[in-house]
């Protein structure tokens, strides 16, 4: 992986924890990058506690039907050969702004069920289901930038497998995985680290933070999106000779298959494979 795909991945983690924290803080506990955190409290508050918030009633659908608008407009960017990565990047950062401005435009004493907030909780989720959705498009292979459990659960996983396993190629595998999982962790951690003061000082002003991020993540897209492929074979040239296996490159993108997309730049987060097996993204790229 380059380094500017590692930072990449970093900051749209910082994006998504500060997101997150500031929408559980400033709109009523509402989740706006994990969406299953909305099922439990809606589970809650109808079971137990009473009437459910509109916005987590409203969140559920509202991800999904994004998910699936921005599916569509990735296969048209598809149809006229154009790479997905920096288009959802900018779709990401403009909600993100409209989020921003509607909460400016917000009285601070507005509640959490005032429409202008109900509003800005689902630009906030739509912004972090674009993200999700670039994850699986764009940056196939990539840890998630949103769902820590997973990145936990492989990271733990890993870190085991590097101290106690007795398989070279094993170990191998569970270092090159550990060194791609741990930036979106840490970014994630430091989002919210730096999302719940600011939101705590600045109410949902402090989305200008991850607005901030998304900002910097859209630059950083085209820089990654402008390099050639390169890295991947040094990566898995490394860690196959510490495993002492063969190293086997990524099969090439046929022109036939549609404009190369960011993938092409990011093959180095597959692990070096035993000879015959296929590469995780070899596998999952279309």
């Amino acid at each position: 992986m380059t380094p500017a795909a590692k930072l990449l991945t970093f900051v749209l983690s910082v994006v998504a924890g500060s997101t997150d924290v500031i929408g559980f803080l400033g709109l009523g506990s509402l989740f706006m990058a994990h969406i299953t955190g909305n099922l439990v409290v809606l589970a809650a508050r109808l079971f137990v506690a009473g009437p459910a918030p509109v916005a987590h009633l409203l969140s559920v659908p509202v991800f999904i039907a994004v998910l699936m608008l921005t599916r569509l407009f990735v296969s048209g960017l598809e149809r006229a050969r154009i790479a997905s990565l920096q288009p959802l990047l900018l779709l990401q950062s403009l909600l993100l702004c409209c989020f921003v401005a509607t909460c400016v435009a917000t009285s601070p004493s507005a509640g959490s069920e005032a429409v202008p907030r109900v509003v800005a909780g689902m630009l906030g989720v739509s912004a972090m289901a674009v993200q999700n959705a670039l994850m699986g498009i764009s940056l196939t292979g990539a840890p998630s930038t949103a769902v820590m459990t997973t990145n936990v659960t492989v990271l733990t996983m890993d870190l085991g497998e590097i101290l106690l396993g007795r398989d070279s190629a094993g170990v191998a595998k569970a270092l090159c995985r550990a060194k791609h999982t741990w930036p979106a962790i840490a970014g994630f951690l430091l989002g919210c680290g730096l999302g719940a003061p600011c939101e705590v000082a600045f109410g949902l002003g402090a989305m200008i933070l991850p607005t901030g991020f998304s900002l910097a993540a859209l630059s950083l897209g085209a820089a990654v999106s402008s390099r050639p492929a390169k890295g991947q074979s040094s990566l898995q040239k490394e860690t196959a000779n510490v495993a002492g296996i063969a190293f086997v490159p990524s099969a090439a993108i046929r022109p036939e298959q549609g404009p190369p997309e960011i993938t092409a730049n990011l093959e180095s987060y597959s692990c070096p494979t035993q000879p015959g097996e296929s590469s995780p993204a070899a596998a999952t790229r279309r």
